[in-house]
Formats: structure tokens, sequence, C-alpha cells
């Protein structure tokens, strides 16, 4: 049995279609050290950041593949971002706070993952430990 692709991206672009369909500003909360963000790392806090998506803080915003790309201003500077959907930790309406809470970095498929280079550091760990327990997942109505 081969295994399926990642529900993130589609879960993102729900979300994201149902919060402005409603009028409501949808955001996203990514994990900064998430191999392959690229941010502007000046606005990053405890490794994270919230991005505004909406069609008024964003061009050429493509949620169709991963990774997420968009084109953005931050403090008048214009910024190409990109967002592996992996790094996505929440994506949500500004207003309420209602969406999805994923809660932790999704690692990346199998084929994506880096060859050796022969450094030796293969071993270490490239994303944080997953949690014990039950995830915790909030509910749109």
């Amino acid at each position: 049995m081969s295994s399926s692709r990642s529900r993130r991206p589609y879960l993102i672009r729900a979300i994201y279609d149902w919060a402005t369909d409603n009028g409501y500003t949808p955001h996203l909360l990514v994990a900064a050290d998430y191999e392959g963000v690229v941010v502007p790392r000046e606005y990053v806090q405890e490794g994270r950041i919230t991005l505004n998506i909406s069609g008024m803080a964003v061009q050429a915003l493509d949620l169709s593949g991963d990774p997420i790309w968009f084109s953005a201003r931050f403090s008048g500077r214009s910024f190409d971002v990109q967002v592996p959907s992996g790094a996505v930790l929440a994506v949500f309406a500004r207003e309420n706070g209602e969406g999805i809470v994923f809660g932790e970095v999704e690692p990346p498929p199998e084929g994506d993952k880096p060859k050796s280079d022969g450094s030796g550091d293969d071993d270490a760990p490239k994303t944080p430990p997953r949690p014990s327990g039950r995830p915790n997942l909030r509910v749109v109505k």
C-alpha cells in the first residue's frame, strides 16, 4: 500500500476559503525554523511567525501546491515568502481565532529528505520529537 499525500495543504486551502468567504482575515502560524521556510527573520519570535495571507496583505498567493508562495510587504519592504505546508502550525481567522491548529510540524515525506552530505549530522533530529497523547483539534462551525 502506497503512502497517501498529506492532508495539511488541503485543510489550509479549506480554512483560507472559509475565512475569505466569510469576510475574515486568514492567518498562518508558521514554525520559522522548519527546513525550507523563507520569511523575514526579524519578525520571528520564539521560532514562530504569524503571517496575514489575506488578499489585501499579499500578492501572488499560491496555495495550490507545496510549498505555499506569496509576496508581502514587511515595514514597506517587499519579500517573497515560502512556507512548506508541514511548517504550518495553524491556519485561522484573525477576528475570531477559529480555524485549525495542527499543533506540531509535519515531517517531510520520505522522498523529500535531503541526501547525506557526508558531514555526519544525518542522525541529528530535524524536527522536534512528537508529543504523546491525543492531538488537539478545534472544530470550526
